[in-house]
C-alpha cells in the first residue's frame, strides 16, 4: 500500500532519496529520446513504517525505445570504389617512377661497365668544318629518318667525325665536382656514349676561340650530373694528350637549345661546357663559361 503522508511529514533523508529518483527518471526520459533503450525498473526508496514506494512508472511496451539500427549513407560504395581507383592511380605511378629510375641506372651502369674497355673506332680524316647547328647537341632523343622509327643503336651520322689530332682534347678533369672523363670528338647522339663531346669546328684547348664541349648529365653516366655546382674561381683542366690546359669559371648561362650563339668562335681563349637543364627534365642547357688561365 502506498505511503500518503505529505511532503512535510517525511525526513530530510526520504527527500533526498525522491529527488534522486526524480533525477534518474529524467536521465532515463532522454535516454529514450535519443533512441536509447531504457527498460530497467527504476529504483524505489523505503519510507519510515517499511512501506516501499516506487515514484517511476514503467513505460508500456509500445512506448519504449531502443537504439536505432546503423544506417549506411547510399554514398558510402562509391565512397569505398573511389578510394579504391586512387590507391590503384598512386600504385600505377609509384610503378612507373621505379620502372624510369630503374632504366635510368641500366643505361649508366652499361655507360660506366664499357667505358674501361670501350675501343674507339675512328672513321678516316676529313678537313674540320666550320661550325654550323640549328639546335645545341645534347638532346636526350636519338635521331629519326623520315617515316621511320627511332634508331638508338646507330642512327645514320649527320656529320664525319675527323682524325683528333695532337692538340685536340682527349681529357677532362673538374675538381671541384669530381669529374675526370675522357672527351671524343663530335657531340652527336653516338659520340655523347662515349664521355664528354668536343664540337667539331670548334677551338682546341689552349687555343684563341671558343673550346666547346657537352656531355650528358642524367643518362650515360651522368658526367655532368653537377655541372650546375660550378661557381666563379673554380678550376677546369682540358687535357690535350698529356698536355693540360687549366680554365677558371667565369659565369654561368640558361638558354633554350635553339640559342646556338654560345658556339661561336671568340676573340679570346675560352672554354663552354654545356648540358640539359633541369636534371630529368631537359628543357633547356645550362652553360658554363671559363677563361684560359694565363
Amino acid at each position: 500500500m502506498g505511503d500518503r503522508r505529505y511532503v512535510d511529514e517525511l525526513t530530510t533523508e526520504e527527500l533526498e532519496e525522491i529527488l534522486l529518483i526524480r533525477r534518474h527518471e529524467e536521465r532515463l526520459a532522454r535516454l529514450r529520446r535519443i533512441g536509447i533503450s531504457t527498460s530497467p525498473e527504476p529504483p524505489s526508496i523505503r519510507l519510515g513504517g517499511g512501506t516501499a514506494v516506487q515514484t517511476a512508472v514503467r513505460a508500456p511496451e509500445s512506448e519504449r525505445w531502443t537504439a536505432a539500427p546503423e544506417v549506411k549513407s547510399p554514398g558510402s560504395w562509391r565512397d569505398r570504389l573511389l578510394l579504391g581507383i586512387e590507391i590503384a592511380a598512386l600504385i600505377g605511378l609509384i610503378a612507373i617512377v621505379i620502372s624510369l629510375a630503374l632504366s635510368v641506372y641500366k643505361i649508366n651502369r652499361e655507360w660506366n661497365e664499357g667505358q674501361a674497355t670501350r675501343a674507339q673506332t675512328l672513321p678516316t680524316p676529313t678537313a674540320t668544318p666550320l661550325i654550323r647547328a640549328a639546335v645545341l647537341p645534347g638532346g636526350h632523343l636519338p635521331p629519326i629518318t623520315a617515316g621511320a622509327e627511332p634508331q638508338p643503336l646507330n642512327p645514320v651520322p649527320a656529320l664525319v667525325i675527323p682524325t683528333p689530332g695532337p692538340k685536340s682534347p682527349t681529357r677532362l678533369v673538374i675538381p671541384s665536382i669530381n669529374v675526370d672523363v675522357p672527351v671524343v670528338p663530335g657531340d652527336d647522339w653516338e659520340q655523347l656514349k662515349k664521355g664528354a663531346g668536343h664540337h667539331i669546328g670548334s677551338a682546341n684547348p689552349g687555343e684563341r676561340g671558343n673550346v666547346f664541349i657537352s656531355g650528358h648529365n642524367d643518362i650515360y653516366g651522368e658526367i655532368f650530373r653537377h655541372l650546375e655546382k660550378l661557381k666563379p674561381g673554380d678550376q677546369v683542366i682540358v687535357y690535350a694528350g698529356n698536355q693540360p690546359y687549366t680554365y677558371i669559371v667565369r659565369t654561368t648561362r640558361i638558354v633554350d637549345p635553339s640559342d646556338v650563339s654560345i658556339m661561336y668562335p671568340t676573340s679570346t681563349p675560352i672554354l663552354s661546357l654545356m648540358t640539359c637543364h633541369p636534371y630529368m627534365v631537359d628543357t633547356h642547357r645550362l652553360v658554363v663559361i671559363a677563361e684560359l688561365e694565363e
